[in-house]
């Protein structure tokens, strides 16, 4: 292989995991792995900060903060700061004329630029997550008080119910956690409580946010994965002579994996809140 071969392949390699390190949300990791691989990567790390700090609510079990941060996000918007830089290089005169447009389009956007505004499955999965963790702390003691997941269920989740046979049966399940005893529930039931629950909303809000920044979704390392597992499966539907067992070296406990090597890639890039 040339020389020019080698450094186009390293390149292409170190392109797909700043880009994963983008998408899924490691600002520290990607600096510095921008740093030590020596490229100039598109990293806007206020952005990344934006999306860890929201998924570090969900899994920490603070929706009502996730969900309040997801709202103060515009990201179809019109660019305030790129919009003031360009009135004020107006004259005076048309700085008048188009000061009203302006007001009027930063209003209308916050009327209805909203990610949650524009996804109601993915609101009503917040809204969902949150009357658990109101059911959790509420369960957690003999004798609690369950009022406030009843009013919480009955003020935001109930209106939307009717609106979706999905949505129906999501919160009757859910309400069936007031029901049974926490330490004998059906899997069903038990996966509510379960922390992955957290992480697989957490993970929708983080490409409903990509999606409306213009980003990809799904890092290109992903789709390369999900690609070469589509692949493996046709050759063997079509019969090629393939082991029986193909390994990519993707197996923790095959690899040396540590579990505290976790705490450096989540979060912020440094450390993840508990999903307890």
């Amino acid at each position: 292989m040339s020389l020019t071969r080698v450094i186009d392949l390293d390149r292409l390699i170190n392109s797909v995991v700043m880009d994963y390190l983008i998408s899924e949300g490691y600002p520290s990791a990607a600096q510095n792995f921008a740093q030590e691989a020596n490229i100039q990567p598109r990293v806007d790390v206020e952005s990344i900060q934006e999306r860890v700090e929201i998924r570090n609510a969900i899994f920490g079990g603070d929706i009502q903060t996730a969900i309040e941060k997801i709202n103060e996000l515009n990201p179809q918007g019109v660019d305030e700061k790129q919009t003031t830089t360009s009135v004020l290089s107006m004259s005076n005169t048309a700085i008048r004329e188009t000061a009203s447009l302006y007001l009027g389009l930063f209003s209308v956007a916050d009327d209805y630029l909203k990610i949650l505004d524009q996804d109601s499955s993915l609101h009503f999965a917040l809204l969902r997550l949150q009357l658990i963790e109101l059911i959790r702390s509420c369960t957690s003691t003999p004798n609690a008080d369950i009022t406030p997941a009843l009013t919480f269920a009955t003020t935001h989740l109930a209106p939307r119910a009717p609106t979706n046979p999905e949505f129906l049966e999501d919160l009757e399940r859910t309400m069936a956690l007031l029901i049974f005893p926490p330490n004998n529930l059906a899997p069903p039931l038990a996966a509510l409580l379960d922390p992955k629950l957290r992480k697989d909303v957490a993970k929708r809000v983080n490409e409903a946010i990509l999606s409306s920044q213009g980003e990809r979704t799904k890092s290109k390392l992903l789709e390369l994965v999900r690609t070469r597992a589509w692949a493996e499966k046709k050759a063997r539907e079509a019969k090629k002579d393939l082991p029986e067992r193909i390994d990519l070296g993707l197996d923790p406990e095959r690899n040396g994996y540590d579990p505290r090597e976790d705490s450096v890639m989540q979060g912020n890039g440094e450390a993840e809140a508990a999903t307890t």
